[in-house]
C-alpha cells in the first residue's frame, strides 16, 4: 500500500506563477543560475539556488547560502507573492510539450514507503549531492522541488483525472521553454477519498527523475524524528511533496554519450573491434540530422563526418533486466572493452547529451571549430530510449540502473508549490 496525502500548500499568488515557476536547481550550472535570476529575479530559483545573491567569492554551498535562501523565502511569503491553502489539498499538474501532455497527481508521499522500499529506486544517490538539498530544506523549512514519481495507471484515477480537468484551472501558462502548465486544485472529501484508496490499493510507487532531491527530503525527515522524540508520524516532516504521473503518459528521452577520444585506436582500428559484436551500416546522408535508432539494440555512431547504425549481435543479447538495457550493452561491450571507459560516473573522457538537445548537438561536440583543429570529442552515439517499463522492472528487482540511462521532458518546476515541515 502506497501512502499519500493532501497538504497545506503555499503556491504563487495568481498572476505571478508564471514568473516564479522555475526549472529544478540542478538544470543550471552557477554561471547559468545567475543568468536566468538576473533576467527575471521573480524566478524561484533566486531561492533554490540563492548563491545567485553573492559574488563569486562566496562558496556556493557557504553557511550564508542557505540562510539567504531562507530570508528571500520569508520575505516572498510576507510580501504576499505566496499564498497559503485554508485547508489540505491536492492537486492536478498538466505539463504539455510537442503536442502531447502528461498530467500528475501532486499530494505528500511518505519517508516511511520510501525507507520500506514501496517507493522504488533505480539509481545510486551521491551523498556529497544529498547534502546540499539536505541542507536547503531544513534550513528553509520547506520542500520546494516536488519529487517525480511514477505509477502504474488506474482506472478510479484516470476518471477523476478527467473529471476535474474539465474545471476552471488554477493556472495556465506557457514558460520560456514552450511547455503549458495547467494547474487544477483537488479539496473535496469524496475526490480526496478517491487519491487516498487508489494509492492505498498500489504495492509501489517509483522514483521517476529526483532520486537525490527525495533521499534528501527522507533524510530531513528521519533528522527531524530524533529532534522530536515524541512526534507521532503525522508530522509534515514524515511526508515529501511528490507529483505522481500514470506510466502510460510518461516519455523517456534518449541520454546519448559522446567519447573524447578512441583510445589509441585508428578509426579503421576501432571499427574492426566494434564489428566483433555490432553489425556495422554506414548511413551516407544524414549528416545534420543523426541516426535515430529504431528499436532496442540499435545504436547510432558518429565517427569522422560519417553516421553509423549500429545493430547488437544476438548473442550480446541478454535477458536480465539490467544487463539487457541497451546502456548496458554498449558499455559492455564497447565502450569499456574498445574505448576503455571504465567508471562512467568518474571517467572525464566521456560525456553525456540529453535527448532533448538534438543529434545536432553529438555532431557539434564531434566536429572541429576551425580547419585543421582536433574537435573536442572522437565519437558519439545515439541512444534507442529507455523504456519506463524497462525502469519499472529493474526497480522492481531491487536492481540499479547504470548512470544517466533515463532523460525524463518536460521538468517538474520548482516553486509552483511549497510544502512546509
Amino acid at each position: 500500500m502506497a501512502v499519500i496525502r493532501p497538504f497545506r500548500a503555499y503556491r504563487p499568488k495568481e498572476g505571478l506563477e508564471d514568473k516564479i515557476a522555475a526549472l529544478p536547481y540542478d538544470v543550471y550550472n552557477r554561471e547559468e543560475a545567475c543568468a536566468v535570476v538576473a533576467q527575471n529575479p521573480y524566478s524561484f530559483l533566486a531561492i533554490d539556488r540563492a548563491e545567485t545573491q553573492f559574488g563569486p567569492e562566496t562558496d556556493t554551498y557557504a553557511p550564508e547560502v542557505y540562510e539567504k535562501a531562507k530570508e528571500m523565502l520569508g520575505e516572498r511569503i510576507a510580501e504576499g507573492s505566496f499564498v497559503r491553502e485554508d485547508k489540505p489539498c491536492c492537486y492536478l499538474y498538466e505539463q504539455t510539450m510537442d503536442g502531447r501532455s502528461q498530467t500528475g497527481i501532486v499530494a505528500c508521499a511518505s519517508i516511511d514507503d520510501y525507507c520500506g522500499n514501496v517507493i522504488k529506486k533505480h539509481e545510486n544517490t551521491r551523498a556529497d549531492k544529498e547534502q546540499d538539498r539536505i541542507r536547503h530544506v531544513d534550513v528553509c523549512n520547506m520542500q520546494t522541488g516536488p519529487i517525480f514519481l511514477a505509477y502504474r495507471a488506474d482506472e478510479a484515477l484516470r476518471r477523476l483525472t478527467e473529471a476535474e480537468k474539465r474545471q476552471k484551472p488554477l493556472y495556465d501558462f506557457i514558460s520560456d521553454d514552450g511547455v503549458g502548465h495547467r494547474v487544477w486544485r483537488i479539496d473535496g472529501e469524496e475526490q480526496l477519498k478517491t487519491l487516498k484508496d487508489s494509492f492505498d490499493r498500489m504495492a509501489a510507487l517509483y522514483i521517476a527523475d529526483g532520486h537525490h532531491r527525495c533521499a534528501s527530503a527522507v533524510k530531513v525527515g528521519l533528522k527531524r524524528r530524533e529532534e522530536h522524540q515524541d512526534y507521532t508520524g503525522e508530522e509534515e516532516f514524515n511526508y515529501f511533496l511528490s507529483v505522481l504521473f500514470p506510466d502510460e503518459e510518461l516519455r523517456i528521452l534518449d541520454y546519448n554519450r559522446v567519447v573524447r577520444d578512441l583510445n589509441g585506436l585508428s578509426a579503421e582500428a576501432f571499427l574492426d573491434r566494434v564489428r566483433e559484436h555490432f553489425i556495422v551500416r554506414r548511413e551516407e546522408t544524414l549528416k545534420g540530422k543523426g541516426y535515430v535508432p529504431q528499436k532496442k539494440g540499435e545504436f547510432g555512431m558518429y565517427l569522422e563526418g560519417v553516421w553509423y547504425c549500429l545493430t547488437a549481435k544476438p548473442e550480446i543479447c541478454d535477458t536480465d533486466v539490467v544487463a539487457g538495457l541497451d546502456v548496458s550493452v554498449l558499455q559492455d561491450y564497447l565502450l569499456a572493452p574498445i574505448l576503455g571507459i571504465g567508471d562512467t560516473k568518474t571517467d572525464k573522457r566521456i560525456d553525456f547529451v540529453g535527448g532533448i538537445r538534438g543529434l545536432c548537438e553529438l555532431e557539434r561536440r564531434c566536429t572541429p571549430k576551425h580547419p585543421g583543429e582536433r574537435a573536442e570529442m572522437a565519437v558519439a552515439f545515439s541512444m534507442y530510449p529507455t523504456s519506463i517499463a524497462e525502469l519499472f522492472a529493474v526497480a522492481d528487482a531491487g536492481r540499479l540502473m547504470p548512470p544517466k540511462s533515463t532523460w525524463f521532458e518536460p521538468k517538474l518546476r520548482s516553486g509552483l508549490f511549497l510544502h512546509e515541515l
